[in-house]
């Protein structure tokens, strides 16, 4: 509606909105809620609830700025550590209504995995994609057959699964074969 310095129209009253619309504010009265009974605070039911002892925080711990203090018992099974910890860290300085909260614990998650990976690498015990991509089961579970003649929904995209599942690896095993022959071509 284009402004004009007409004098608007006054807003409708409650009961010429309920003459006008058919169920409107049919809520309005307490009796005609359906949830008022879980409304109520005078309903005496014998629940009894303390605040329980909270459990001792070892290291800071990330909380939300939307919540006055950690919850009394919390996760430990992983604690933040390295550059994604760090980015956890600076991802709940925001809001989680903000954008920039979510991306960064996305990018967190990812950085996370790539730390593991590289970790995994200075162990004796390194990742094995073969296995762990679940790339065998395709040859011996009837994976191709499966495939084909369904309406499965991640058909759109099994083009490029292998490329995001071997990507990864051949792009680093691609950089350590340059880097080896860097060194060995200074060295001769």
């Amino acid at each position: 509606m284009p402004y004009t310095a007409d004098k608007p129209k006054p807003k409708e009253s409650s009961a010429q909105l309920r003459a006008r619309i058919p169920g409107w504010g049919v809520d309005l009265d307490p009796k005609d809620r359906p949830s008022v009974p879980r409304e109520r605070t005078d309903l005496v039911t014998g629940a009894h609830w303390e605040f329980p002892e909270r459990q001792e925080e070892k290291w800071p711990r990330e909380r939300s700025v939307e919540h006055r203090f950690l919850t009394p018992v919390f996760g430990t099974s992983t604690p933040p550590a390295g550059l994604s910890g760090m980015m956890r860290k600076v991802a709940y300085r925001y809001s989680e209504g903000r954008a920039a909260h979510w991306l960064i614990l996305l990018a967190a998650d990812r950085v996370n995995a790539w730390e593991s990976h590289l970790k995994s690498f200075i162990s004796l015990h390194p990742d094995n994609p073969i296995t762990e991509t679940g790339i065998l089961s395709e040859f011996s579970r009837h994976g191709l057959r499966s495939r084909f003649g369904r309406k499965r929904a991640d058909l759109a995209h099994q083009w490029i699964d292998p490329a995001i599942a071997a990507g990864p690896w051949i792009l680093v095993g691609g950089g350590v074969y340059a880097i080896a022959r860097t060194l060995a071509r200074r060295k001769t």
